[in-house]
């Protein structure tokens, strides 16, 4: 059975994992990166408009997945919850280096500098960049490093030491961008080595990698398993996740599975002209995923797993 002790930390202030209810643990309202040009995810009525669609089909509470420089809004992130009823937790942390101009004051800030600034989104309030957060401005309740293909360069592993300060000082769960689904171990490990237990870790886009075997290590070491890869056509079609998900449960990962979309494009989100928009993970998905892995599986998915995650603990 998963543990849901503790607070979850959101946009509109601190809840009870019971009250998050259906959770998309990996999405972004707002999202600017060189590497995304014309993607760019700013208009706040486009956003909300998609954040509306998201509560239509099933989910209660949404993961915003963008850290630290990365056109994160904090103040219409809470706008948008307070507006929809969505329930928004915020993130804070830093990418991979490719998300980054090179002159990106993130990618040269030490270890005390970003942690100090992941504690202040933490604890006192969002801010962009590295600028200390306003009086009342919207916390973070989750905290992320992203790494390269195989790769944790020196600048992950200032971010890594940095999250493990933020993370001793809060118990604030972690996310982990990995990218193509490599270096989950690896992440652990370093993770481990900062004070950051497996069981706090979230590995996003996992299921790049859809291996069932290597996620039944992944959960039996206690990691918390991102399927987020659904609509993905060009790289494998949805029955392959289904497939890996469901055997990944058999093999006894049923409680360390989260489920979002990382969408994450402007032309992927209908409000901004695109498709499929992020209510195809509760219209499209999640019916096939329950008709494979049964009601069990879906609860402890959408909701018990990631109350467990989200939950801060000290």
């Amino acid at each position: 059975m998963t543990d849901a002790r503790g607070r979850v930390r959101t946009v509109t202030g601190d809840v009870g994992p019971d009250a998050l209810g259906t959770v998309n643990y990996h999405e972004h309202l707002f999202q600017r990166s060189p590497l995304l040009p014309g993607d760019d995810l700013d208009d706040e009525d486009a956003s909300g408009r998609e954040a509306v669609e998201l509560r239509e089909s099933g989910f209660a509470t949404l993961v915003d997945a963008t850290p630290l420089g990365l056109g994160r809004r904090p103040h219409a992130i809470r706008r948008i919850s307070r507006a929809t009823g969505l329930t928004v937790v915020m993130t804070t942390g830093a990418h991979r280096r490719e998300h980054y101009a090179e002159d990106h004051p993130l990618l040269s800030a030490s270890e005390d500098e970003l942690a100090a600034a992941f504690l202040r989104d933490l604890t006192v309030g969002a801010a962009e960049g590295l600028a200390a957060g306003q009086d009342a401005a919207p916390r973070a309740g989750v905290l992320k490093v992203g790494l390269g293909y195989w790769r944790i360069d020196e600048a992950a592993r200032r971010a890594i030491a940095a999250v493990g300060a933020a993370h001793r000082e809060t118990g604030a769960p972690v996310m982990v961008h990995l990218e193509h689904g490599t270096a989950a171990h690896e992440a652990l490990d370093a993770l481990a080595a900062v004070g950051v237990a497996p069981d706090r870790v979230a590995l996003a886009h996992i299921d790049r990698n859809p291996d069932p075997g290597l996620h039944a290590e992944l959960a039996a070491r206690g990691a918390f398993l991102g399927y987020d890869g659904a609509a993905r056509a060009r790289d494998w079609p949805d029955s392959v996740l289904i497939d890996c998900l469901t055997e990944t449960a058999r093999r006894g990962g049923a409680d360390r599975v989260l489920l979002g979309g990382d969408v994450a494009r402007a032309t992927r989100y209908r409000a901004y002209g695109g498709i499929p928009g992020l209510r195809y993970l509760g219209d499209r998905f999640v019916p096939r995923l329950r008709d494979a892995a049964g009601d069990d599986v879906v609860d402890r998915v959408l909701r018990r797993n990631p109350a467990a995650w989200l939950a801060w603990r000290v």
